[in-house]
Formats: structure tokens, C-alpha cells, sequence
């Protein structure tokens, strides 16, 4: 653990996105996830993205703003919109989306 040891919860809101792709539309796909990426990065409370794969094709991406109101500003910038139409019309075969707020967090750098 770091010398700060537990922290109650900092406010910051981290959204889970599972996806799996559609094999069709791929390159259109990467093209609007380095968009997207890109705006996130530049909206006000973005702290980090990250992104896994699993074995079975599955895809995670992490994404986490330091409210949750900014998380929200990002879920509707415009781009972002057209951006999930898109993916529900023809990048993703399936997804699900959850939204929670860190109640608590513990580090321990390596």
C-alpha cells in the first residue's frame, strides 16, 4: 500500500464498457475508438482509459473521469453519440455498459 494507505472514495467515476466486436467494419471501428479516444482525453475530469482483450474475444475498456458529471458530459458529447450509434448499428455484436462511483481504493505500487 502507499503511505496514504485506504482512502475513502475520491469522487471519481469509472465506467466498465464489455464488448464484443463484429468481425465486419473493423477498420472503421479503430478509426472512431482513436477519435473517441482523443475527445475523452480533452474533456474536463478525464484521469485514464484502458483497454483488454480476453481470450474469447471479449473486450473491456475502463474509463474513468473524477465526477460524474463529467463522465456524463463525455457519455453525451456529440461525437461520442454518433460514436454509439454507430457501435449499436455496426461495430459491436453485443455490449453492456455499468457506471460506478470509487467508495474506496487501495494502492500498492510495484
Amino acid at each position: 500500500m502507499t503511505e496514504r494507505g485506504d482512502r475513502e472514495g475520491s469522487g471519481r467515476v469509472v465506467t466498465v464498457f464489455r464488448s464484443r466486436l463484429r468481425d465486419d467494419h473493423r477498420s472503421e471501428y479503430a478509426e472512431w475508438a482513436d477519435r473517441m479516444l482523443d475527445i475523452a482525453r480533452a474533456m474536463p475530469g478525464f484521469v485514464d482509459f484502458k483497454v483488454f482483450q480476453a481470450e474469447d474475444g471479449e473486450r473491456v475498456s475502463v474509463i474513468t473521469f473524477d465526477s460524474l458529471d463529467h463522465q456524463r458530459a463525455w457519455r453525451d458529447h456529440p461525437e461520442h453519440r454518433a460514436a454509439q450509434r454507430l457501435g449499436r448499428e455496426r461495430f459491436y455484436r453485443s455490449y453492456g455498459i455499468q457506471v460506478g462511483e470509487i467508495i474506496e481504493e487501495r494502492d500498492f505500487p510495484g
